[in-house]
């Protein structure tokens, strides 16, 4: 450590990290998972009145809302 007048400075130190670069790290999006795809498609089913033949649409759906795309 350097000692200059009053105030004690580090060679070594590490500027702080910018509130972009904290809030850039946050607004990662994680993928939705199996289990979240799995539920939101049986709500699609029983919202559809439980009728079967639809599981792969209902996956797709429930995939895209998940993950913030919207389904033309």
């Amino acid at each position: 450590m350097n000692t200059t007048g009053r105030k004690t400075v580090k060679a070594n130190a590490t500027a702080p990290k910018s509130a972009k670069a904290t809030a850039k790290k946050t607004a990662e999006v994680t993928p939705p998972t199996f289990e979240s795809i799995a539920k939101r498609s049986y709500e699609l089913y029983l919202a559809r009145g439980a009728q079967p033949g639809h599981e792969v649409e209902d996956w797709l759906a429930a995939e895209a809302e998940l993950a913030g795309k919207t389904l033309s």
